[in-house]
């Protein structure tokens, strides 16, 4: 059983991930599907995944470009790097990828079939009508050029692909789950959504019942040549189709900067606040890793946040990236240091965890907590100066894009007074 959980729009960019910002996305990527599987077992990481606005934010959080559709592609891949090694641990397993990639998919799902006692090729059937149906029964003009499938040891399966349409230069992402859905033609998808495009043909439509049995009855009766000549008579009187009810969508703007309209400043400001009340009570339990500090505790809090918010907590994806910036610059360079010390806390959080020993990742709970409950009150700059402040410190930080390392600020030059 699956069901359409919802898509995205994007502006479509082109380039690759840099290896620096790739190596830490897997190792991120991966110790935070780790934490949320301890905290929620695997299927909430799924239910996760299915989200367009939570998977937006998880890749933003990472370093990735905030809007991008790159976002998709560079998570699909961290995510098959980092929890390929752990799939026997973990039991979830992710398949596909970009271009060719994404045509081995079926193959990858059999040989774990066989591998975990999983029917292999039933899930190969889904994932190849879970394209068909994104391609071809609901045609709104974009191509399908990614195909991303997480399956887990209980047979339960997210699908997250990737179309785009090179006249409008936008991507759009579409989410699959494999919980509520009896037909993968009628009426699977819990929305269709997106900026309009122009004309979009759903055959998958429930109202589409009697237009795909008749279709099947043309082509029985009539064939392939006789429809074609008795459709061009028809086409030009049509009936305009019925419309399709309103629905929420997410879509990122094409503007590369991150403006306060992007970002819900007083969640922002709970953030902030809760790093610097809740991080000295929890040191001794967060700051186990040697060199960290306040800063880290602050892209912390976005962390702990992407693990434990509830849904309605990322409608503004853009947030996330005042975690670790952008590697394109926006709204910051990469902080590496601030970026390895997050990897080094989450990942002794959950090794800990493993053990029985949780006041770590307990305390990273706590400061999600604490943001939530100092949003109401808390108060601070503007976003335009918390990024000036990023960009002050970026080259104490090690800040990088993939403009190069980022150099200091450039003092103004002192002038004598004159005598």
């Amino acid at each position: 059983m699956a069901q359409r959980s919802g898509s995205a729009d994007l502006p479509l960019h082109g380039g690759r991930v840099p290896k620096w910002l790739g190596d830490r996305m897997t190792r991120l990527g991966a110790v935070m599907c780790e934490a949320i599987i301890h905290h929620y077992g695997r299927d909430e990481l799924l239910r996760r995944l299915a989200n367009p606005f939570w998977f937006q934010s998880f890749g933003a959080v990472m370093g990735m470009d905030w809007h991008s559709s790159g976002i998709t592609t560079s998570v699909v891949g961290a995510l098959k790097r980092g929890l390929s090694p752990l799939s026997g641990e973990l039991g979830i397993h992710v398949c596909g990828g970009r271009g060719a990639h994404s045509r081995k998919t079926p193959h990858e799902l059999t040989l774990i079939g066989e591998r975990v006692g999983l029917d292999g090729a039933g899930l190969a059937n889904a994932s190849r009508l879970v394209a068909k149906v994104d391609s071809a029964a609901v045609q709104d003009g974009f191509d399908l050029y990614l195909h991303g499938f997480i399956v887990t040891d209980d047979g339960n399966w997210v699908v997250v692909q990737q179309g785009m349409n090179g006249d409008s230069k936008v991507a759009r992402r579409y989410h699959w789950q494999s919980e509520g859905l009896k037909s993968f033609v009628d009426q699977p998808h819990a929305a269709i959504e997106g900026a309009n495009q122009g004309e979009i043909v759903n055959l998958t439509d429930h109202r589409a019942d009697a237009s795909r049995q008749g279709q099947l009855d043309l082509l029985r009766d009539l064939g392939p040549d006789r429809i074609v000549r008795e459709l061009a008579t028809l086409e030009r009187g049509a009936p305009p189709p019925p419309e399709q009810p309103l629905l929420p969508y997410l879509v990122m703007p094409a503007h590369h900067d991150i403006r306060e309209s992007d970002v819900v400043m007083r969640r922002l400001h709970g953030n902030i606040a809760a790093a610097a009340d809740r991080g000295p009570e929890d040191f001794a339990e967060l700051l186990l890793v040697p060199g960290v500090g306040a800063r880290t505790v602050r892209a912390l809090a976005l962390v702990a946040e992407v693990l434990h918010g509830a849904p309605c907590r990322f409608s503004d994806p853009g947030r996330f990236s005042l975690a670790h910036g952008g590697k394109d610059r926006h709204p910051f360079p990469v902080p590496l240091k601030v970026y390895d010390e997050t990897i080094g806390v989450l990942k002794s959080a959950v090794q800990k965890a493993r053990l029985g020993r949780v006041e770590e990742i307990a305390a990273l709970r706590r400061l999600d907590d604490q943001s939530r409950q100092v949003e109401r009150y808390a108060t601070g700059p503007c976003l335009k100066e918390i990024i000036a402040g990023e960009l002050d410190q970026s080259h104490l930080l090690g800040g990088r894009s993939v403009f190069g390392w980022e150099p200091a600020p450039e003092t103004p030059p002192v002038i004598p007074n004159k005598p």
